[in-house]
């Protein structure tokens, strides 16, 4: 065996049982691991996401779950794609807002996440896919997990189902800026949530013209 080879061998061991205990570990919290072992929200609206519409097809499905008739090419238009690309993510919130809906900001813990999937929340989240100097990135829904096997469910491109491993999806997600938002009725509250943070997410709305909205919202922290 080559002397490089013996002297790197031990450290490329250490690193596959690192990474193979990473992938092993329980990222969930107690309040979870007592909660649905899988969770699977099959009535979430599925549009398969061709060039340019990972955005519209993941927000198409959040509104028509939420009783808009309402298209990923429609979504497409008013984002302006793929001209303004870059603005996407106000474009996605105005795009709910213009309907009434609240746009309810998440934190990076996938525990976060999780927690409104078991709640019946479907989450639109940005990933980075692929790898080397050209990745690309795309919105998806998340919709599903399995604790058992540590997977998430996603409505992701053409498939209706794809699952990631936990550890996957938390490394796509984090290059990608770990953002993640809810899109509710003002009346329909997040699992846990938070206060303040629901009360801006109802400014946002007022000041988007949708006062009844917004004023409904506020309602619901009294």
């Amino acid at each position: 065996m080559p002397v490089l080879s013996r002297l790197f061998r031990p450290l490329i061991v250490a690193a596959c049982v690192a990474v193979l205990a990473g992938c092993a570990a329980e990222p969930l919290s107690p309040k979870l691991r007592a909660g649905p072992e899988r969770v699977e929200l099959s009535g979430v609206p599925f549009f398969a996401q061709n060039a340019y519409q990972s955005a519209p097809a993941s927000m198409a499905a959040l509104l028509t779950q939420q009783g808009e008739v309402v298209t990923p090419g429609m979504i497409e238009k008013e984002l302006q794609l793929p001209q303004k690309e870059d603005a996407l993510r106000e474009g996605l919130a105005a795009s709910a807002r213009q309907r009434g809906l609240l746009v309810y900001p998440l934190g990076d813990d996938l525990d976060e996440l999780l927690e409104q999937v078991a709640a019946g929340n479907p989450v639109l989240v940005h990933l980075r896919e692929g790898i080397g100097l050209m990745p690309s990135w795309r919105y998806a829904l998340l919709i599903g997990y399995d604790r058992t096997n540590q997977q998430v469910l996603l409505r992701k491109g053409h498939q209706r189902r794809a699952a990631m491993s936990f550890s996957a999806f938390e490394s796509d997600w984090e290059e990608a800026g770990s953002w993640a938002v809810l899109v509710q009725a003002p009346n329909q509250l997040p699992a846990s949530v938070e206060r303040a943070r629901w009360l801006r997410a109802a400014d946002d709305l007022d000041a988007a013209g949708q006062a009844n909205a917004a004023k409904m919202a506020r309602l619901q922290m009294r």
